[in-house]
């Protein structure tokens, strides 16, 4: 054990003594990481040659469990050598993997080993950034947190904590955490991502988000979804086989991406006019009669509504707005006609990133709808995506009423927003003005709002604020910086998650090798806080294993049977062919919502005009690349390898106006601020756009390989929220851009 260990008690800055913890040697064993080079550990017995890069093609045993570098959470098999995982590979009876695991997947073992991690409870012991901790027991630790949150409930109310979390298996017990406690402040990462689609489909459908069946599929309309980059793996895998299978695939997207080589047809929209273009479709679609009759008068409700609202928008309006011309328009209409039902629109994530992008995502459902594909070879069917039927419900009371109203405005401002996905963006400057009430604390749940949210200043500004932040994660993220307390969390492939249900199985996610240092489980974690709040009968399991236990009760399986395999499928079951029936209030498909009209928005998609960019700034768009998640992998060392950085497209005539040339240094400055980031001349961008993938620019010294690497998108994005399902529209912020 090195002189220079970390001991409970210490005080330190991490960023200086980051490689002294690392002599720790309850951790010296399980970092000897042969299988990646830029880790070795000269202490440590290799498992095997360390002039070799390829992993072995023997090992000792074989662990089934769920991936968690993005949240797909793909079924892997994870290969184990003298105690280290040394291989990941996909899990064939997995619906989300079929045996393959993308670019992040494989590179999982190099978040497992980060030399970075957090590996025990650490309390703030200087200004909050300035890098200073302090060492404590798990004990200190939780006993600190549990006691602030009880003086601020006794003293505040429950409703002065935020929480928030992103989608993960232990949410469930976060949320439960957080309901028991009482407070109503809850936010996720999707009002940032999908709200528009989620409410959206809601509204029409009845359910979040309907699946796609590509095997049959003849015709794919996508809209800004890059499924070739943005990996959403089982997904990714069927595009691709539907491509090479011949489907005709139209691609809506102001960016050249690499699912635009792969589509049939790629058009450079305006961005902030997809709904002008599902509007032309729609007209055409009805005017023309090329919809399904029989469907529309058996299965939906409104059409009268919707045919007499769509009038006005002739492809010839639209290409005045979108600039695609309107014979394309037409023409497409007609073609997705021809291939209906046996086609579909994608219902995407993120579509436009304007605040107009609900109106657009329901002027899709309803082109869906209209179509006929319902439970049709290559069209939708209900039941995507994971549900938590059929498992075994761990006891507990009731939660307390709650009075207060919520810091985001759901739903007194946002009436038609889900309370479990609230209205992240908003938290901020309620927090600022104290208003409907101060706020004092914020638990973060494996989530990274000091990278994520727009205007990294205000978010900043909100911190400052409250009188304590605690955070619960693997890695000393930005928010983790800027905390009072951090909480390490096991990495995925370290712990137990409560189950998973996809498709017609049960999956379980466990842990493949002992937890790094003092890392925990969040099921060990919520437990031990809810215990200490006085709410252990919200908890009632002993540990993680019994927890899985009481989930599969009903299954009637082991935990054992279950971690051997990794899966269970119950017997199939006939299903009987019931009527076709939404979860909406008439129970059909609702194209007039008398929700919608209930709270004063349109009932029908009807056309909102989206601001445009001065002459001489850009359209700023934002997406993933194939390498990186969000904001999470940015310090994974083979991923890092891959993409160590971000750059700013640019197209290249107003490039050569401003004398920028490819690699060159240049400032994007927005009303938010201004962020300096090489150049990326290129042609296969709108030449009023630019463009720039998020999960750069770190503040934390402590993830030392992401550390300042590129630029923040945050530090520039503009916060703007659609009225109707709070979705953040990300591509209405506009930048000036100049040489640095």
């Amino acid at each position: 054990m090195s002189d220079n260990e970390i001991k409970i008690g210490d005080t330190f800055h991490w960023d200086i003594s980051r490689r002294q913890f690392l002599a720790m040697s309850a951790a010296a064993g399980a970092l000897a990481l042969g299988a990646i080079p830029f880790t070795q550990n000269s202490n440590a017995k290799p498992a095997r040659a360390q002039n070799s890069r390829m992993p072995p093609t023997k090992f000792d045993r074989e662990v089934f469990t769920l991936c968690e570098q993005c949240v797909w959470r793909c079924g892997l098999r994870a290969k184990v050598v003298n105690g280290k995982v040394y291989k990941l590979d996909g899990n064939p009876n997995h619906p989300h993997s079929n045996g393959m695991l993308c670019p992040r997947g494989q590179a999982g073992i190099a978040s497992l080993y980060d030399p970075d991690r957090v590996q025990f409870p650490m309390v703030r012991a200087g200004d909050r950034g300035s890098g200073m901790w302090k060492r404590v027991t798990w004990k200190e630790a939780l006993d600190y947190v549990a006691g602030k949150l009880q003086a601020f409930k006794q003293q505040f109310g429950p409703e002065a904590m935020v929480f928030s979390s992103t989608h993960n298996l232990s949410q469930v017990q976060f949320e439960n955490l957080l309901r028991a406690y009482g407070s109503p402040n809850y936010g996720t990462q999707r009002s940032l991502c999908f709200n528009g689609m989620i409410i959206a489909n809601l509204l029409t459908f009845g359910m979040q988000e309907p699946g796609r069946d590509y095997s049959g599929a003849q015709y794919i309309i996508y809209s800004g979804r890059n499924l070739a980059e943005a990996i959403s793996n089982s997904e990714t895998q069927d595009l691709i086989a539907a491509i090479d299978r011949g489907v005709r695939v139209v691609l809506l997207d102001p960016r050249f991406t690499k699912t635009a080589s792969k589509a049939t047809e790629w058009l450079p929209i305006k961005p902030g006019n997809d709904l002008a273009f599902y509007l032309a479709l729609l007209h055409v679609l009805i005017t023309e009669n090329l919809y399904d009759k029989e469907f529309v008068k058996e299965h939906t409700l409104g059409f009268d509504d919707v045919a007499k609202a769509i009038k006005p928008y002739t492809p010839e309006w639209s290409a005045s707005k979108c600039e695609i011309p309107a014979a394309t328009i037409r023409r497409i209409a007609r073609e997705f006609a021809l291939a209906s039902p046996h086609a579909f629109i994608h219902p995407g994530w993120r579509t436009s990133n304007f605040v107009n992008q609900f109106q657009a995502q329901r002027a899709m459902a309803i082109i869906n709808a209209i179509s006929g594909n319902w439970n049709q070879p290559g069209g939708f069917f209900a039941g995507a995506g994971e549900e938590g039927g059929g498992l075994g419900a761990i006891p507990q009371p009731p939660y307390p009423r709650v009075s207060a109203l919520r810091l985001d405005g759901v739903p007194w401002k946002y009436p038609l927003v889900p309370l479990e996905i609230g209205v992240y963006q908003e938290m901020r400057d309620a927090i600022l003005a104290e208003k409907p009430y101060p706020a004092r604390g914020w638990f973060v749940h494996r989530q990274n709002p000091v990278a994520s949210l727009p205007e990294r200043k205000k978010t900043l500004q909100a911190f400052s604020k409250l009188d304590f932040i605690v955070t619960v994660d693997t890695t000393m993220n930005d928010t983790a910086w800027f905390s009072d307390v951090v909480l390490p969390e096991a990495t995925y492939l370290e712990r137990y998650d409560p189950l998973a249900i996809v498709g017609d199985g049960v999956f379980i996610r466990q842990p493949v090798v002992p937890a790094l240092g003092e890392s925990k489980s969040a099921l060990w974690i919520f437990k031990e806080l809810g215990t200490r709040l006085g709410l252990q009968d919200y908890f009632q399991y002993k540990d993680e294993e019994d927890y899985i236990r009481q989930q599969l009760v009903p299954l009637g399986i082991s935990l054992e049977e279950l971690k051997a395999k990794g899966h269970y499928r119950p017997p199939a079951h006939a299903a009987p062919n019931e009527e076709l029936k939404f979860n909406t209030p008439s129970g059909k498909i609702e194209l007039y919502s008398a929700s919608l009209a209930k709270n004063n928005f349109a009932p029908v998609p009807v056309w909102q005009e989206p601001p445009a960019p001065p002459a001489d700034q850009f359209y700023l768009l934002t997406g993933k690349v194939a390498q990186h998640t969000q904001f999470g992998t940015q310090n994974n060392k083979l991923l890092h390898e891959l993409f160590p950085e971000n750059v700013l497209w640019i197209h290249t005539k107003p490039a050569a106006e401003r004398g920028i040339k490819n690699g060159d240094w240049v400032y994007a400055e927005s009303a938010a601020g201004k962020i300096k980031i090489k150049a990326y001349v290129t042609e296969a961008i709108r030449p009023d756009c630019t463009f720039t993938t998020p999960g750069f620019g770190h503040l934390s010294k402590g993830n030392r390989v992401s550390y300042a690497q590129g630029a923040s998108d945050s530090d520039i994005h503009l916060t703007y929220t659609d009225p109707a399902s709070g979705g953040q529209a990300l591509s209405q912020t506009f930048v000036k851009v100049y040489k640095a």
